[in-house]
């Protein structure tokens, strides 16, 4: 077994965020993925093997692991996968079966990179309840003045649960710190894969920092899921964002990542999010 190293939403050839990618004939035991996700260290590893119940050649059953636990999707591994099969099958569109939804990937060779764009499962969002709004400016030190008051602190999914927090400056998004072993333990109470924290440049260019404590995470540098929930909320929210938003994540952390989103007016609709990568030697 090879796991390729992919930096998903990389800025050219710097930054993005790094994901394990494993194809094979056959998924490994859900003991040894886990294994195999721990000892690479990276937010998630993607696992794929040819879907057994469909003759599509194009179709795979695909798994998402982090180091400490399996979730349901990973978008920035996702992203990873499509130019690992880019680069084994060729240029395409690949229908992926998740353990709860069933998406798609695309990857395409663009010289010595690869992109990929995903198709995400469908979207839900609603506002926070008082308790969660209450849990997460405790985590995070927010006080009700760095808010950013055009969007409530929201619950957001797009195959995985996330909470979004808007902030009012750049410097507020900057500043953020929180306790990992707290962190874990609210993000696992409030079943949150992570919570995404983002600062609106325009309306449609947007910062973003996601800390990942659930899977052991203190912050990813580039979260495709977590993207595609904020856009399925802003989209709620009625936010003009005229079918698209760029989002900028990592710059704190020194690995600049690159996302782009685009999608309809149609409330829980697909979010495309697309980004280059680069390998990881």
């Amino acid at each position: 077994m090879t796991v390729q190293r992919i930096a998903a939403f990389s800025d050219g050839n710097n930054g993005g965020n790094p994901a394990g990618v494993l194809i094979d004939d056959e998924h490994p035991s859900q003991e040894k993925m886990q294994s195999i996700a721990a000892d690479i260290g990276y937010s998630e590893t993607a696992f794929a093997m040819p879907d057994n119940t469909t003759a599509d050649s194009d179709a795979w059953r695909v798994r998402y692991f982090s180091p400490e636990t399996e979730v349901p999707f990973c978008g920035h591994a996702t992203i990873a996968l499509g130019a690992a099969l880019a680069q084994h099958k060729g240029d395409g569109v690949y229908k992926l079966k998740l353990n709860d939804a069933d998406i798609t990937v695309e990857g395409l060779a663009q010289g010595q990179l690869y992109s990929a764009a995903l198709q995400s499962p469908p979207t839900f969002s609603k506002p926070a309840d008082e308790k969660l709004i209450s849990s997460l400016q405790s985590l995070f030190g927010i006080k009700n003045k760095s808010l950013d008051e055009r969007v409530p602190v929201g619950f957001a999914h797009a195959g995985a649960n996330h909470a979004i927090i808007m902030l009012n400056s750049r410097e507020a998004l900057a500043a953020m710190s929180y306790d990992l072993n707290e962190g874990r333990k609210m993000m696992t109470e409030s079943d949150l894969i992570t919570v995404l924290l983002g600062y609106a440049e325009t309306p449609q260019l947007i910062h973003t920092r996601n800390p990942f404590a659930s899977g052991g995470v203190y912050e990813d540098p580039a979260t495709g899921a977590a993207t595609a929930a904020l856009a399925g909320y802003l989209r709620d929210l009625k936010w003009p964002h005229g079918g698209q938003l760029e989002v900028i994540q990592g710059e704190d952390m020194g690995s600049k990542s690159l996302l782009n989103a685009t999608f309809t007016d149609e409330i829980g609709s697909s979010i495309r999010v697309s980004g280059t990568t680069r390998s990881i030697q």
